[in-house]
């Protein structure tokens, strides 16, 4: 490890230093106060890597300052002398939270919000930031996901997420415990996590996080209209009384995020068209809702609507198209045609998600593009027959998962022109043989590519290694795939390469004796026949896939 590394290190030169030979020499060269100061650094250095994680925090803000007033200010800082109790917050990181720039420490905050070990992924930050208010962009709003990701980046950089997996637009992360005290201690009054033992709820609070149903009393919820976040993140906790919501929405009136995931009401009250200010509203996973209340097409300033795992829900509201600020859509209905003119209406509709809908055969069948769709999650649509590359002109993320009836090479036998996909899952799709000709058209755009679970997939085409970009390949259970293209070392943007699942492949591509492996030998992060279930980007694919697996029997 190299803290130990780093460790071993400091003590050696604190040892030589502080020996008298060296002493007496720096006192004849006239460097002794300077000695000293370096004594004293390092002696911070050393307190610092009894917790390898606050010396990847402190060091990261550090790297690459050669301002000696920064180093020096680290190293006087008063919060070295504080009294340490076990479970205080740990200096180092609270220094480096202090380094942040104050947008990021805002929105770092949040993060309190979760449970501990919670695996993110960068909608649902993007979405809780973006409808707070929290992102700055010098672009305007169409550029808000890029200002999310740039502060994601900060925040890893300076190392207060781990576990980090990045497929450019999408991406997932954890927050080190750690991490996670810290965010709860810089919230303090403003941002309240809920459960059974709490007794109180301060009128100064604006955002709360439910995660036990024990703390759903309506006494409990303060009577300031200052609320701004109401959040249920937890599985299996959410609201069963419209009684209460009610209530919220009368009280609340100034409400940006409304997730009621795991909710089990029946009916949504018609005075939702009061919450004028909601940017976001989930009902994902609530499995009693039958119909919405055309109210709701009255939130103008909507931006993400999340009805996933509304598997009763008989149809989107009429008038949907005239929600004009939606972002962002996840749908789950038994709608087995969809009403083209809505859609065409979002014009500011960036990811769309159609999960469970077990009617559907074609999503659209008309002329009308969808010009800002940027992402497509297409999941255990079980009749669906086609896709309409045509009318997704910027269509960049493409998710296909567990579509029986679905061929993907339908009325797409020849490659699309100028496909500007970067990401491209496709998985339990049992009528694909070979991979669809049309992918050919992202020849120059595709970085990820993901397979998993096409049983019947025989052989990969020889064009793939045209594919210039690509720098992740992900082949798992295909267990039909018996040959690689001959070509693959002309995939010289390729760094991750998985394969799992596939027994006679991987026989061939084993390090040294396989007959594969001069072909895959230059790619640097190679998994042949390892276990995915430690990785996050299982635990992601898990998350995208709805906990529904009693709708598939």
């Amino acid at each position: 490890m190299a803290e130990c590394f780093v460790f071993d290190i400091t003590e050696s030169l604190l040892s030589k230093l502080a020996s008298y030979v060296y002493e007496e020499a720096s006192r004849a060269y006239g460097v002794y106060d300077d000695l000293q100061g370096i004594k004293d650094t390092l002696s911070i250095v050393k307190a610092l890597f009894t917790t390898p994680l606050a010396v990847r925090t402190l060091g990261s803000s550090l790297f690459l300052n050669f301002n000696l007033e920064r180093w020096e200010f680290v190293r006087d800082h008063g919060i070295w002398n504080l009294k340490q109790e076990k479970d205080d917050i740990l200096p180092a990181l609270k220094l480096s939270y202090d380094q942040m720039p104050s947008y990021l420490r805002h929105c770092f905050a949040f993060f309190s919000l979760y449970p501990k070990d919670y695996g993110f992924t960068g909608v649902e930050v993007f979405n809780l930031w973006m409808s707070l208010g929290l992102l700055r962009s010098e672009v305007g709003s169409q550029k808000l996901e890029n200002a999310a990701r740039l502060y994601i980046d900060e925040l890893h950089s300076r190392s207060f997420l781990e576990d980090f997996e990045d497929f450019g637009k999408l991406y997932c992360y954890k927050v080190h415990d750690l991490v996670h005290d810290l965010a709860q201690y810089v919230a303090k009054e403003e941002i309240l996590v809920v459960d059974s033992g709490t007794r109180n709820i301060p009128e100064q609070v604006r955002h709360l996080s439910v995660v036990e149903n024990d703390s759903l009393r309506d006494s409990l919820f303060p009577k300031s209209s200052r609320l701004r976040t109401i959040l249920f993140p937890t599985d299996g906790v959410g609201v069963d009384s419209v009684a209460l919501l009610d209530v919220w929405i009368a009280r609340y009136k100034f409400l940006r995020i409304l997730d009621l995931s795991d909710s089990s009401f029946e009916t949504f009250p018609n005075s939702i068209a009061k919450l004028e200010h909601l940017r976001a509203l989930s009902l994902e996973n609530n499995r009693r809702i039958k119909r919405l209340p055309q109210s709701i097409c009255k939130l103008q300033n909507l931006q993400a609507l999340t009805l996933r795992g509304c598997v009763e829900l008989e149809t989107l509201p009429k008038g949907f198209g005239m929600l004009i600020s939606l972002r962002k859509l996840f749908i789950t209905t038994k709608q087995s045609i969809l009403s083209e003119d809505e859609f065409a209406s979002l014009i500011n509709l960036n990811i769309l998600s159609f999960e469970f809908c077990d009617n559907l055969m074609f999503l659209f069948r008309g002329a009308q593009q969808l010009k800002s769709l940027e992402v497509l999650l297409v999941q255990s649509c079980r009749r669906l027959e086609s896709f309409p590359f045509h009318i997704l002109p910027k269509l960049e993320v493409l998710f296909v998962i567990r579509c029986e009836m679905l061929n993907l090479s339908l009325n797409c036998e020849n490659p699309i022109e100028r496909l500007r996909m970067k990401f491209l899952h496709i998985e339990e799709c049992p009528r694909q043989q070979t991979l669809p000709q049309w992918i050919q058209g992202a020849a120059e755009t595709l970085q990820t590519l993901l397979i998993s679970n096409l049983y019947s997939l025989e052989m990969l085409p020889e064009w793939l290694t045209a594919m210039t970009h690509l720098k992740m390949l992900h082949i798992v259970n295909c267990p039909q795939l018996l040959y690689l293209p001959s070509d693959m070392h002309r995939l010289s943007a390729l760094e991750h390469l998985t394969i799992d699942g596939c027994s006679e492949l991987c026989r061939k591509c084993e390090p040294q004796s396989g007959e594969y492996w001069s072909f895959i030998a230059h790619i640097k992060h190679l998994s042949i026949g390892e276990t995915r279930e430690g990785k996050l980007l299982f635990q992601m694919q898990k998350k995208i896939r709805l906990k529904l697996q009693d709708l598939q029997n």
